[in-house]
Protein backbone atom coordinates (compact mmCIF):
# COMPACT_ATOMS: atom_id res chain seq x y z
CA UNK A 1 0.00 0.00 0.00
CA UNK A 2 0.95 3.48 -0.78
CA UNK A 3 1.12 6.33 1.73
CA UNK A 4 -0.24 8.75 -0.52
CA UNK A 5 -3.01 7.26 -1.58
CA UNK A 6 -3.71 5.93 2.02
CA UNK A 7 -6.20 6.98 4.49
CA UNK A 8 -4.44 7.80 7.46
CA UNK A 9 -5.67 11.38 9.40
CA UNK A 10 -3.29 11.46 12.09
CA UNK A 11 -3.39 14.28 15.16
CA UNK A 12 -1.03 16.54 16.54
CA UNK A 13 -2.81 16.21 19.96
CA UNK A 14 -5.85 14.03 21.07
CA UNK A 15 -8.92 15.60 22.66
CA UNK A 16 -8.81 16.43 26.12
CA UNK A 17 -11.97 13.88 27.00
CA UNK A 18 -9.24 10.90 25.75
CA UNK A 19 -8.44 9.91 29.32
CA UNK A 20 -6.38 6.97 28.99
CA UNK A 21 -3.15 6.05 26.58
CA UNK A 22 -5.40 3.51 23.79
CA UNK A 23 -8.04 5.87 23.70
CA UNK A 24 -5.46 8.69 22.81
CA UNK A 25 -3.32 6.79 21.09
CA UNK A 26 -5.84 5.15 18.58
CA UNK A 27 -7.37 8.67 18.06
CA UNK A 28 -4.10 10.58 17.30
CA UNK A 29 -2.85 7.45 14.95
CA UNK A 30 -6.21 7.60 13.07
CA UNK A 31 -6.99 4.24 13.70
CA UNK A 32 -10.50 5.41 15.14
CA UNK A 33 -12.95 9.05 15.14
CA UNK A 34 -16.32 9.30 18.14
CA UNK A 35 -19.30 9.44 16.62
CA UNK A 36 -20.99 9.82 20.18
CA UNK A 37 -20.77 8.55 23.84
CA UNK A 38 -19.06 5.08 23.33
CA UNK A 39 -19.71 4.80 19.48
CA UNK A 40 -17.22 4.93 17.23
CA UNK A 41 -16.43 4.62 13.34
CA UNK A 42 -13.21 2.87 12.29
CA UNK A 43 -11.00 4.61 10.01
CA UNK A 44 -8.77 2.31 7.42
CA UNK A 45 -5.92 1.71 10.02
CA UNK A 46 -8.81 0.63 12.56
CA UNK A 47 -10.38 -1.60 10.21
CA UNK A 48 -7.26 -3.44 9.80
CA UNK A 49 -6.22 -3.88 13.10
CA UNK A 50 -9.61 -5.41 13.35
CA UNK A 51 -9.45 -7.55 10.53
CA UNK A 52 -6.18 -8.79 12.30
CA UNK A 53 -7.47 -9.77 15.29
CA UNK A 54 -10.76 -10.89 13.93
CA UNK A 55 -8.15 -13.68 11.50
CA UNK A 56 -6.40 -14.48 14.83
CA UNK A 57 -9.45 -15.33 16.47
CA UNK A 58 -11.41 -17.35 13.52
CA UNK A 59 -7.84 -19.41 13.04
CA UNK A 60 -8.51 -20.40 16.41
CA UNK A 61 -12.46 -20.83 16.79
CA UNK A 62 -12.12 -23.37 13.63
CA UNK A 63 -9.30 -24.97 15.02
CA UNK A 64 -10.88 -25.82 17.73
CA UNK A 65 -13.97 -27.10 15.65
CA UNK A 66 -16.84 -24.37 16.22
CA UNK A 67 -18.52 -23.31 13.12
CA UNK A 68 -19.39 -19.63 12.03
CA UNK A 69 -22.32 -18.71 11.75
CA UNK A 70 -24.22 -14.41 11.60
CA UNK A 71 -27.04 -13.79 13.38
CA UNK A 72 -29.25 -10.38 13.13
CA UNK A 73 -28.43 -7.52 15.53
CA UNK A 74 -32.70 -7.14 15.99
CA UNK A 75 -34.19 -9.72 18.29
CA UNK A 76 -37.37 -10.14 18.67
CA UNK A 77 -39.24 -9.21 22.48
CA UNK A 78 -40.81 -12.39 22.08
CA UNK A 79 -37.49 -14.40 22.37
CA UNK A 80 -36.42 -12.58 25.35
CA UNK A 81 -39.66 -13.10 27.00
CA UNK A 82 -39.34 -16.98 26.91
CA UNK A 83 -35.48 -16.48 28.05
CA UNK A 84 -37.30 -14.18 31.17
CA UNK A 85 -34.67 -12.03 30.51
CA UNK A 86 -36.71 -8.79 28.79
CA UNK A 87 -37.22 -7.05 31.61
CA UNK A 88 -34.08 -8.46 34.10
CA UNK A 89 -30.98 -8.28 31.64
CA UNK A 90 -28.23 -5.45 32.65
CA UNK A 91 -27.77 -2.88 31.60
CA UNK A 92 -30.82 -2.32 29.79
CA UNK A 93 -30.77 -3.07 26.40
CA UNK A 94 -31.56 -0.87 23.51
CA UNK A 95 -35.02 -1.08 22.29
CA UNK A 96 -36.54 -0.32 18.88
CA UNK A 97 -40.45 -0.63 17.34
CA UNK A 98 -40.87 -1.10 13.83
CA UNK A 99 -43.79 -0.01 11.78
CA UNK A 100 -46.40 -2.61 13.19
CA UNK A 101 -45.33 -1.90 16.70
CA UNK A 102 -43.76 -4.79 17.45
CA UNK A 103 -40.58 -4.48 19.81
CA UNK A 104 -36.97 -5.81 19.56
CA UNK A 105 -33.62 -5.21 21.39
CA UNK A 106 -30.56 -4.46 19.80
CA UNK A 107 -28.76 -7.45 20.30
CA UNK A 108 -26.07 -7.39 23.15
CA UNK A 109 -26.08 -11.02 23.63
CA UNK A 110 -27.30 -14.44 21.58
CA UNK A 111 -28.30 -16.85 23.60
CA UNK A 112 -32.11 -16.45 22.66
CA UNK A 113 -31.53 -16.57 19.08
CA UNK A 114 -29.12 -19.32 19.08
CA UNK A 115 -31.20 -21.35 21.19
CA UNK A 116 -33.59 -20.92 19.18
CA UNK A 117 -32.00 -21.56 15.74
CA UNK A 118 -30.63 -24.53 17.20
CA UNK A 119 -34.64 -25.46 18.66
CA UNK A 120 -35.51 -25.37 14.94
CA UNK A 121 -32.50 -27.39 12.54
CA UNK A 122 -31.13 -30.13 15.63
CA UNK A 123 -33.28 -33.39 16.10
CA UNK A 124 -30.93 -35.96 16.77
CA UNK A 125 -28.12 -37.31 19.21
CA UNK A 126 -26.07 -37.56 15.73
CA UNK A 127 -26.18 -34.18 15.06
CA UNK A 128 -24.47 -33.32 18.53
CA UNK A 129 -22.28 -31.92 19.82
CA UNK A 130 -21.90 -28.87 17.83
CA UNK A 131 -20.45 -25.28 19.03
CA UNK A 132 -21.46 -22.58 16.83
CA UNK A 133 -20.08 -18.88 16.90
CA UNK A 134 -20.07 -15.17 15.48
CA UNK A 135 -18.29 -12.03 15.01
CA UNK A 136 -20.61 -9.31 15.07
CA UNK A 137 -21.46 -6.07 16.65
CA UNK A 138 -23.47 -5.71 20.19
CA UNK A 139 -25.53 -3.03 21.89
CA UNK A 140 -25.26 -2.27 25.18
CA UNK A 141 -26.78 0.86 26.62
CA UNK A 142 -23.87 1.19 28.81
CA UNK A 143 -24.47 4.58 31.74
CA UNK A 144 -21.03 5.84 31.45
CA UNK A 145 -18.86 4.58 28.20
CA UNK A 146 -15.03 5.11 29.04
CA UNK A 147 -11.69 4.75 27.73
CA UNK A 148 -12.42 4.85 24.03
CA UNK A 149 -12.97 0.86 23.25
CA UNK A 150 -12.74 0.08 26.66
CA UNK A 151 -16.38 0.43 27.36
CA UNK A 152 -18.52 1.31 24.49
CA UNK A 153 -22.17 1.22 23.46
CA UNK A 154 -21.98 -0.25 20.67
CA UNK A 155 -18.39 -2.58 20.31
CA UNK A 156 -17.47 -6.13 18.48
CA UNK A 157 -17.51 -9.44 20.22
CA UNK A 158 -17.01 -12.87 19.07
CA UNK A 159 -19.58 -14.87 21.03
CA UNK A 160 -20.31 -18.66 20.89
CA UNK A 161 -22.55 -21.02 21.67
CA UNK A 162 -21.98 -24.80 22.71
CA UNK A 163 -24.45 -27.75 22.31
CA UNK A 164 -24.35 -31.02 23.70
CA UNK A 165 -26.05 -33.81 24.71
CA UNK A 166 -24.76 -34.13 28.25
CA UNK A 167 -22.59 -32.50 30.96
CA UNK A 168 -19.31 -34.37 29.47
CA UNK A 169 -20.11 -32.88 26.33
CA UNK A 170 -20.22 -29.48 27.71
CA UNK A 171 -17.04 -30.37 29.70
CA UNK A 172 -15.18 -30.80 26.30
CA UNK A 173 -16.74 -27.99 24.49
CA UNK A 174 -15.94 -26.06 27.34
CA UNK A 175 -12.13 -27.48 27.54
CA UNK A 176 -11.88 -26.83 23.97
CA UNK A 177 -13.03 -22.99 24.11
CA UNK A 178 -10.88 -22.36 27.43
CA UNK A 179 -7.68 -24.11 25.27
CA UNK A 180 -8.44 -21.59 22.43
CA UNK A 181 -8.74 -18.48 24.12
CA UNK A 182 -5.25 -18.96 25.97
CA UNK A 183 -4.31 -19.87 21.94
CA UNK A 184 -5.68 -16.16 20.91
CA UNK A 185 -3.93 -14.29 23.38
CA UNK A 186 -0.37 -16.05 23.45
CA UNK A 187 -0.82 -15.30 19.48
CA UNK A 188 -1.59 -11.84 20.27
CA UNK A 189 1.03 -10.82 22.93
CA UNK A 190 -1.24 -10.33 26.23
CA UNK A 191 -0.32 -11.51 29.16
CA UNK A 192 -3.53 -12.84 30.49
CA UNK A 193 -4.77 -13.71 34.22
CA UNK A 194 -7.69 -16.27 33.96
CA UNK A 195 -9.74 -15.69 37.09
CA UNK A 196 -12.98 -17.14 39.08
CA UNK A 197 -15.91 -14.50 37.67
CA UNK A 198 -19.36 -14.03 38.25
CA UNK A 199 -22.16 -15.28 35.15
CA UNK A 200 -24.14 -11.73 35.57
CA UNK A 201 -27.17 -11.48 32.90
CA UNK A 202 -25.90 -14.01 31.50
CA UNK A 203 -26.25 -17.32 33.86
CA UNK A 204 -24.40 -20.26 34.60
CA UNK A 205 -21.69 -21.79 36.31
CA UNK A 206 -17.67 -22.50 36.59
CA UNK A 207 -17.30 -18.93 34.75
CA UNK A 208 -13.91 -17.50 34.07
CA UNK A 209 -12.80 -14.26 32.75
CA UNK A 210 -9.46 -13.47 31.25
CA UNK A 211 -8.55 -10.51 32.31
CA UNK A 212 -5.49 -8.38 31.27
CA UNK A 213 -3.94 -6.26 34.29
CA UNK A 214 -3.32 -2.91 33.62
CA UNK A 215 -4.11 0.78 35.58
CA UNK A 216 -5.96 1.62 33.08
CA UNK A 217 -8.60 -1.25 33.75
CA UNK A 218 -12.01 -0.53 34.97
CA UNK A 219 -12.30 -4.22 36.34
CA UNK A 220 -10.72 -4.97 39.85
CA UNK A 221 -8.94 -8.52 40.44
CA UNK A 222 -8.12 -9.96 43.66
CA UNK A 223 -4.48 -12.26 43.08
CA UNK A 224 -2.97 -14.30 45.95
CA UNK A 225 0.83 -12.82 47.10
CA UNK A 226 1.43 -16.35 48.06
CA UNK A 227 -0.92 -19.03 45.76
CA UNK A 228 -2.89 -19.27 42.69
CA UNK A 229 -5.95 -17.58 43.88
CA UNK A 230 -7.25 -15.09 41.41
CA UNK A 231 -10.89 -13.79 41.56
CA UNK A 232 -13.03 -11.06 40.02
CA UNK A 233 -13.75 -8.42 42.52
CA UNK A 234 -17.72 -9.73 42.37
CA UNK A 235 -16.99 -13.06 43.75
CA UNK A 236 -13.92 -12.71 45.45
CA UNK A 237 -13.34 -14.24 49.02
CA UNK A 238 -11.48 -13.35 52.14
CA UNK A 239 -10.52 -16.21 54.81
CA UNK A 240 -13.37 -15.60 57.08
CA UNK A 241 -12.24 -14.72 61.35
CA UNK A 242 -13.07 -17.22 63.76
CA UNK A 243 -16.14 -16.98 65.29
CA UNK A 244 -16.46 -16.00 68.95
CA UNK A 245 -18.76 -16.51 72.26
CA UNK A 246 -20.56 -13.32 73.08
CA UNK A 247 -22.08 -12.63 75.97
CA UNK A 248 -25.44 -14.70 76.38
CA UNK A 249 -26.62 -11.58 78.76
CA UNK A 250 -26.95 -8.17 78.59
CA UNK A 251 -28.81 -4.98 77.42
CA UNK A 252 -28.25 -3.09 74.56
CA UNK A 253 -28.01 0.68 75.67
CA UNK A 254 -31.06 2.63 73.23
CA UNK A 255 -29.02 6.04 72.48
CA UNK A 256 -30.72 9.01 70.29
CA UNK A 257 -28.66 9.49 67.14
CA UNK A 258 -30.86 12.62 65.56
CA UNK A 259 -30.14 12.57 61.31
CA UNK A 260 -27.35 10.34 61.65
CA UNK A 261 -27.86 7.32 59.24
CA UNK A 262 -24.92 6.93 58.17
CA UNK A 263 -22.05 4.85 59.08
CA UNK A 264 -19.94 7.81 59.07
CA UNK A 265 -22.25 10.30 61.02
CA UNK A 266 -22.93 7.08 63.52
CA UNK A 267 -19.29 6.66 64.52
CA UNK A 268 -18.66 10.74 64.74
CA UNK A 269 -21.74 11.37 66.69
CA UNK A 270 -20.65 8.15 68.82
CA UNK A 271 -17.20 9.00 69.20
CA UNK A 272 -16.44 5.16 67.54
CA UNK A 273 -15.00 3.60 64.81
CA UNK A 274 -16.69 2.36 61.73
CA UNK A 275 -15.54 -1.75 62.60
CA UNK A 276 -17.59 -1.37 65.67
CA UNK A 277 -21.23 -1.02 63.99
CA UNK A 278 -22.97 -3.67 62.04
CA UNK A 279 -25.09 -2.69 58.89
CA UNK A 280 -28.48 -3.55 58.76
CA UNK A 281 -29.24 -4.01 55.09
CA UNK A 282 -32.86 -4.90 54.05
CA UNK A 283 -33.57 -6.90 50.68
CA UNK A 284 -37.01 -8.00 48.92
CA UNK A 285 -36.69 -12.38 47.20
CA UNK A 286 -40.02 -13.46 45.59
CA UNK A 287 -39.89 -15.44 48.67
CA UNK A 288 -40.06 -12.43 51.16
CA UNK A 289 -37.18 -10.65 52.95
CA UNK A 290 -33.98 -10.86 53.98
CA UNK A 291 -31.55 -8.60 55.95
CA UNK A 292 -28.21 -8.85 55.38
CA UNK A 293 -25.76 -8.02 58.37
CA UNK A 294 -22.05 -6.82 57.13
CA UNK A 295 -19.74 -4.59 59.40
CA UNK A 296 -20.04 -1.13 59.58
CA UNK A 297 -16.24 -1.14 57.56
CA UNK A 298 -17.39 -3.39 55.21
CA UNK A 299 -19.29 -3.27 51.58
CA UNK A 300 -21.69 -5.83 51.28
CA UNK A 301 -21.68 -7.56 48.01
CA UNK A 302 -25.15 -8.34 46.09
CA UNK A 303 -23.77 -11.00 43.93
CA UNK A 304 -22.70 -13.01 47.21
CA UNK A 305 -26.15 -12.32 48.72
CA UNK A 306 -27.92 -13.60 45.62
CA UNK A 307 -26.01 -16.73 45.66
CA UNK A 308 -26.82 -17.23 49.34
CA UNK A 309 -30.31 -16.87 48.78
CA UNK A 310 -30.55 -19.33 45.69
CA UNK A 311 -32.41 -18.51 42.40
CA UNK A 312 -34.89 -15.38 43.44
CA UNK A 313 -35.08 -12.34 42.28
CA UNK A 314 -33.41 -9.84 44.75
CA UNK A 315 -34.01 -6.18 44.84
CA UNK A 316 -33.37 -3.70 47.91
CA UNK A 317 -36.18 -2.90 49.89
CA UNK A 318 -37.55 0.32 48.74
CA UNK A 319 -38.48 3.19 51.35
CA UNK A 320 -42.13 2.24 52.23
CA UNK A 321 -40.97 -1.56 52.59
CA UNK A 322 -38.19 -0.66 55.30
CA UNK A 323 -40.70 1.81 56.93
CA UNK A 324 -43.37 -1.37 57.40
CA UNK A 325 -40.44 -3.68 58.87
CA UNK A 326 -38.73 -1.74 60.98
CA UNK A 327 -41.09 1.42 61.76
CA UNK A 328 -38.32 3.66 61.31
CA UNK A 329 -36.90 5.54 58.01
CA UNK A 330 -34.05 4.18 56.23
CA UNK A 331 -30.39 4.26 57.38
CA UNK A 332 -31.95 3.14 61.32
CA UNK A 333 -32.79 -0.45 60.82
CA UNK A 334 -31.20 -2.95 63.18
CA UNK A 335 -31.89 -6.84 63.50
CA UNK A 336 -33.25 -6.58 67.10
CA UNK A 337 -36.70 -6.83 66.79
CA UNK A 338 -36.82 -7.57 63.05
CA UNK A 339 -40.51 -9.62 62.56
CA UNK A 340 -39.88 -13.18 61.98
CA UNK A 341 -40.98 -12.76 58.69
CA UNK A 342 -37.49 -11.65 57.64
CA UNK A 343 -34.27 -14.10 57.23
CA UNK A 344 -31.22 -13.01 58.80
CA UNK A 345 -28.31 -13.47 56.93
CA UNK A 346 -24.94 -12.49 58.69
CA UNK A 347 -21.26 -11.64 57.00
CA UNK A 348 -18.79 -13.82 59.04
CA UNK A 349 -17.32 -11.34 60.75
CA UNK A 350 -19.95 -10.72 62.55
CA UNK A 351 -19.46 -13.70 63.70
CA UNK A 352 -16.50 -12.17 65.66
CA UNK A 353 -18.08 -8.96 67.12
CA UNK A 354 -19.42 -8.51 70.03
CA UNK A 355 -21.40 -5.63 72.21
CA UNK A 356 -21.67 -3.89 68.59
CA UNK A 357 -23.90 -1.13 66.95
CA UNK A 358 -26.63 -1.68 65.06
CA UNK A 359 -29.80 1.03 63.98
CA UNK A 360 -32.95 0.27 66.32
CA UNK A 361 -35.20 -0.13 64.36
CA UNK A 362 -36.38 3.78 65.95
CA UNK A 363 -36.09 6.68 63.95
CA UNK A 364 -32.69 8.84 65.52
CA UNK A 365 -32.35 6.26 67.75
CA UNK A 366 -29.07 2.99 67.72
CA UNK A 367 -28.60 0.23 69.99
CA UNK A 368 -25.02 -0.18 71.77
CA UNK A 369 -23.74 -2.98 73.18
CA UNK A 370 -25.62 -5.60 70.90
CA UNK A 371 -24.80 -9.38 70.99
CA UNK A 372 -25.55 -12.30 68.46
CA UNK A 373 -27.32 -14.54 70.57
CA UNK A 374 -28.66 -12.59 73.56
CA UNK A 375 -30.17 -10.01 71.36
CA UNK A 376 -30.90 -11.34 68.40
CA UNK A 377 -30.53 -14.92 66.14
CA UNK A 378 -28.97 -15.15 63.11
CA UNK A 379 -30.70 -17.75 60.40
CA UNK A 380 -27.55 -18.68 58.71
CA UNK A 381 -23.73 -16.87 58.18
CA UNK A 382 -21.93 -16.70 54.61
CA UNK A 383 -19.61 -14.90 53.00
CA UNK A 384 -21.60 -12.00 52.00
CA UNK A 385 -18.74 -9.00 52.50
CA UNK A 386 -17.09 -7.05 48.76
CA UNK A 387 -12.88 -8.62 49.26
CA UNK A 388 -10.44 -5.77 50.49
CA UNK A 389 -6.68 -5.00 49.56
CA UNK A 390 -4.60 -7.17 51.89
CA UNK A 391 -7.55 -10.03 53.33
CA UNK A 392 -6.21 -12.58 54.38
CA UNK A 393 -6.53 -15.40 51.58
CA UNK A 394 -9.15 -18.11 51.79
CA UNK A 395 -7.39 -20.37 49.59
CA UNK A 396 -3.98 -20.78 51.86
CA UNK A 397 -2.62 -20.00 55.12
CA UNK A 398 -0.01 -17.26 54.21
CA UNK A 399 -1.42 -15.38 51.61
CA UNK A 400 -2.26 -12.17 51.01
CA UNK A 401 -5.02 -10.38 48.75
CA UNK A 402 -3.63 -8.01 46.45
CA UNK A 403 -6.21 -6.12 44.20
CA UNK A 404 -5.09 -5.15 40.38
CA UNK A 405 -6.71 -3.27 38.55
CA UNK A 406 -7.73 -5.27 34.65
CA UNK A 407 -9.10 -5.46 31.65
CA UNK A 408 -11.66 -8.09 30.71
CA UNK A 409 -11.23 -9.50 27.77
CA UNK A 410 -13.10 -13.10 27.66
CA UNK A 411 -15.25 -15.12 29.70
CA UNK A 412 -16.74 -18.38 29.04
CA UNK A 413 -19.96 -19.82 31.07
CA UNK A 414 -21.33 -23.16 31.62
CA UNK A 415 -25.04 -22.22 30.95
CA UNK A 416 -26.52 -26.18 31.37
CA UNK A 417 -30.19 -26.10 30.10
CA UNK A 418 -31.53 -22.91 31.58
CA UNK A 419 -31.75 -21.81 28.04
CA UNK A 420 -32.43 -25.07 26.06
CA UNK A 421 -35.72 -25.77 28.45
CA UNK A 422 -36.97 -22.38 27.99
CA UNK A 423 -36.56 -21.97 24.68
CA UNK A 424 -36.90 -25.65 23.54
CA UNK A 425 -33.50 -27.23 22.19
CA UNK A 426 -33.88 -30.58 22.28
CA UNK A 427 -32.97 -33.78 20.64
CA UNK A 428 -33.56 -37.26 20.05
CA UNK A 429 -31.86 -39.89 21.93
CA UNK A 430 -30.70 -43.16 20.80
CA UNK A 431 -33.69 -44.73 22.39
CA UNK A 432 -35.81 -41.96 20.58
CA UNK A 433 -36.95 -40.02 24.05
CA UNK A 434 -36.22 -36.29 24.16
CA UNK A 435 -33.56 -34.91 25.90
CA UNK A 436 -32.39 -30.85 26.62
CA UNK A 437 -29.58 -30.04 25.18
CA UNK A 438 -26.64 -28.61 27.41
CA UNK A 439 -25.14 -25.71 26.55
CA UNK A 440 -22.20 -23.16 27.21
CA UNK A 441 -21.29 -19.29 26.30
CA UNK A 442 -17.58 -18.69 25.42
CA UNK A 443 -17.05 -14.56 24.54
CA UNK A 444 -14.39 -12.26 23.32
CA UNK A 445 -14.37 -8.74 22.98
CA UNK A 446 -12.61 -8.00 20.13
CA UNK A 447 -12.72 -4.57 19.61
CA UNK A 448 -11.65 -4.21 23.22
CA UNK A 449 -8.93 -6.47 22.67
CA UNK A 450 -7.60 -3.64 19.93
CA UNK A 451 -7.57 -1.15 23.29
CA UNK A 452 -5.66 -3.66 24.98
CA UNK A 453 -2.97 -4.40 22.75
CA UNK A 454 -1.77 -0.54 22.29
CA UNK A 455 -2.56 -0.37 26.40
CA UNK A 456 0.10 -3.16 27.06
CA UNK A 457 2.18 -1.64 23.73
CA UNK A 458 2.87 1.31 23.73
CA UNK A 459 5.38 4.37 24.60
CA UNK A 460 6.11 7.95 25.04
CA UNK A 461 5.88 8.38 21.02
CA UNK A 462 3.22 5.92 20.24
CA UNK A 463 1.61 2.56 19.60
CA UNK A 464 4.01 -0.50 19.15
CA UNK A 465 1.59 -3.21 17.50
CA UNK A 466 2.72 -7.24 17.66
CA UNK A 467 2.95 -8.27 14.33
CA UNK A 468 -0.18 -10.60 14.44
CA UNK A 469 -2.44 -7.53 14.74
CA UNK A 470 -0.40 -4.81 13.32
CA UNK A 471 -2.30 -2.43 10.31
CA UNK A 472 1.12 -3.38 8.39
CA UNK A 473 4.17 -5.24 9.38
CA UNK A 474 6.63 -3.33 7.79
CA UNK A 475 6.96 0.51 6.57
CA UNK A 476 9.63 1.46 4.51
CA UNK A 477 10.35 5.33 4.86
CA UNK A 478 11.92 6.44 1.67
CA UNK A 479 13.43 10.17 2.97
CA UNK A 480 14.31 11.85 -0.51
CA UNK A 481 11.10 11.27 -2.57
CA UNK A 482 12.87 13.15 -5.57
CA UNK A 483 15.82 10.90 -5.59
CA UNK A 484 15.28 8.46 -8.69
CA UNK A 485 18.11 6.46 -7.38
CA UNK A 486 16.42 5.97 -3.89
CA UNK A 487 12.62 5.61 -5.95
CA UNK A 488 13.92 2.50 -7.57
CA UNK A 489 15.42 0.87 -4.23
CA UNK A 490 12.35 1.60 -2.17
CA UNK A 491 10.20 0.49 -4.93
CA UNK A 492 11.85 -2.48 -5.15
CA UNK A 493 11.72 -3.44 -1.53
CA UNK A 494 8.48 -2.94 -1.32
CA UNK A 495 7.73 -5.53 -4.48
CA UNK A 496 10.06 -7.78 -2.47
CA UNK A 497 8.73 -7.65 0.39
CA UNK A 498 5.32 -8.31 -0.59
CA UNK A 499 6.35 -11.08 -2.83
CA UNK A 500 7.75 -12.58 0.62
CA UNK A 501 4.12 -12.52 2.08
CA UNK A 502 4.53 -9.18 3.92
CA UNK A 503 1.96 -6.61 4.93
CA UNK A 504 3.68 -3.54 3.57
CA UNK A 505 3.39 0.16 3.98
CA UNK A 506 5.71 2.58 1.55
CA UNK A 507 5.62 6.06 2.77
CA UNK A 508 6.87 7.53 -0.68
CA UNK A 509 5.02 11.22 -0.06
CA UNK A 510 6.58 14.46 -0.21
CA UNK A 511 7.26 14.78 3.37
CA UNK A 512 10.13 15.68 6.08
CA UNK A 513 11.69 12.95 7.38
CA UNK A 514 10.61 13.86 11.16
CA UNK A 515 7.41 13.61 9.96
CA UNK A 516 7.57 10.41 8.21
CA UNK A 517 9.42 9.01 11.53
CA UNK A 518 6.85 10.65 13.92
CA UNK A 519 3.84 9.05 12.50
CA UNK A 520 5.49 5.75 11.91
CA UNK A 521 6.28 5.73 16.00
CA UNK A 522 3.02 6.95 16.76
CA UNK A 523 0.90 4.48 13.78
CA UNK A 524 3.54 1.32 15.41
CA UNK A 525 4.42 -1.03 12.32
CA UNK A 526 6.59 -3.54 14.26
CA UNK A 527 9.62 -2.78 11.43
CA UNK A 528 10.74 0.39 9.63
CA UNK A 529 12.74 0.44 7.02
CA UNK A 530 14.46 3.83 6.30
CA UNK A 531 16.21 4.54 2.71
CA UNK A 532 18.11 7.54 2.70
CA UNK A 533 21.38 9.08 2.66
CA UNK A 534 23.32 5.57 3.85
CA UNK A 535 21.62 4.12 1.13
CA UNK A 536 22.75 6.47 -1.54
CA UNK A 537 26.42 6.53 0.01
CA UNK A 538 26.71 2.81 1.32
CA UNK A 539 24.15 0.82 -0.55
CA UNK A 540 22.58 -0.53 3.04
CA UNK A 541 19.17 0.27 4.39
CA UNK A 542 18.46 1.03 8.50
CA UNK A 543 15.87 -1.21 10.05
CA UNK A 544 14.24 -0.58 13.52
CA UNK A 545 12.22 -3.17 15.60
CA UNK A 546 9.43 -0.82 17.58
CA UNK A 547 8.95 -3.14 20.29
CA UNK A 548 11.98 -2.99 21.47
CA UNK A 549 13.97 -0.24 19.34
CA UNK A 550 16.68 -2.72 17.95
CA UNK A 551 18.25 -1.11 14.94
CA UNK A 552 20.04 -2.81 11.96
CA UNK A 553 22.30 -1.52 8.91
CA UNK A 554 22.07 -4.12 6.49
CA UNK A 555 22.92 -4.35 2.62
CA UNK A 556 19.63 -3.51 0.50
CA UNK A 557 20.10 -7.32 -0.92
CA UNK A 558 19.53 -8.48 2.42
CA UNK A 559 17.16 -6.27 3.83
CA UNK A 560 14.11 -9.10 2.90
CA UNK A 561 15.70 -11.61 4.72
CA UNK A 562 16.52 -9.25 7.88
CA UNK A 563 13.01 -7.75 8.46
CA UNK A 564 11.56 -11.40 8.55
CA UNK A 565 13.94 -12.35 11.03
CA UNK A 566 12.82 -9.21 12.99
CA UNK A 567 9.43 -9.96 12.71
CA UNK A 568 9.83 -13.67 14.13
CA UNK A 569 10.20 -11.12 17.22
CA UNK A 570 7.77 -8.54 16.71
Amino acid sequence: MLASQFHAPTLREAPADADIPSHRLLLRGGFIRPVSAGIFTYLPLGRRVLNKVERVVREEMDRAGAHEVLMPVLNPRELWERSGRWDTFQPTPLRVKDRAEREFCLGPTHEEIITDLVAMDLDSYRELPVTLYQIQVKFRDELRPRGGLIRCKEFIMKDAYSFGRSREDLDDAYDAMYEAYVRIFERLRLPIVTVQAEAGSIGGTDTREFMLLSENGEDTVFMCDSCDYASNAECATARAPEPIEPPTTGQPELVQTPNASTVEQVTELLDTTADRLVKTLLYRTDDGFVAALVRGDRSLNEFKLARVVGGHELRMADDEEVQHLTGARVGFAGPVGLPAEVTIIADHEVAAMREFITGANQDDAHLVGVNVGADFEVDAYADLRAACHGDACAQCDAGVLQARRCIELAHVFKLGTEYSEKLGASFRDADGNEQVCVMGCYGVGVSRIVAAVVEEYHDDHGIMWPRECAPFEVAILLLSPDDEELRGVAANLYTELREAGLDVLYDERDASPGVKFAEADLIGYPVRIVVGRRTRNEGKVELRRRLDEREEVVEVDDAVEAVQALLEHA
